[in-house]
């Protein structure tokens, strides 16, 4: 974005990182503006890629959906090919809800979520090593989460804007 954000755009990213389903008017009112402005703003943040999609969290563990791993994933050999044989089957498999290219020894770092142990053994087995590239997996299974955020930490932005402030 080629303009800074003002105070006003902070707020309503703030409460919009928090409540997706607020409507426009609500957003208006506790940031001090009129609908037509809020929107024109939010459509603005939204042109320029700052806010790319609104989503809905549900609840893993009421879904039966509490098991969650992160593995550490090494190629054999990291190559371009490699590189994007793994890429292009990760970003189909709805078990790996995140995925990043590491520095170190590994090369990818997944969070995977399912159901219990052993559909996780099924994914390792018939998804990931199935591919043929992978040389070495690390996994380690999440006893408890301590934090789950997806908001982003606006008070690093300038202006500062305290959250929910």
């Amino acid at each position: 974005m080629s303009e800074t954000l003002d105070a006003v755009d902070a707020k309503i990213l703030d409460l919009i990182q928090h409540d997706a389903g607020l409507s426009v008017a609500e957003i208006a009112e506790r940031v001090g503006l009129s609908s037509s402005p809020c929107w024109r703003r939010i459509k603005r943040l939204e042109d320029a890629g700052i806010i790319q999609r609104r989503v809905t969290i549900l609840d893993r563990e009421l879904l039966g959906l509490g098991f969650e791993v992160y593995c550490t994933v090494k190629l054999s050999l990291p190559t371009k090919e490699n590189l994007e044989k793994f890429e292009s089957a990760v970003v189909k498999w709805p078990e790996v809800v995140q995925c990043a290219t590491v520095t170190g020894a590994a090369d990818y770092e997944l969070r995977i979520v399912t159901r219990d142990m052993h559909a996780f053994d099924d994914f390792l087995r018939d998804k990931i090593l199935d591919l043929g590239v992978v040389s070495n997996i690390e996994s380690r299974i999440v006893i408890r989460g301590v934090k789950n955020s997806t908001a982003v930490p606006l008070g690093l932005v300038s202006p500062y804007v305290s959250p929910h402030g």
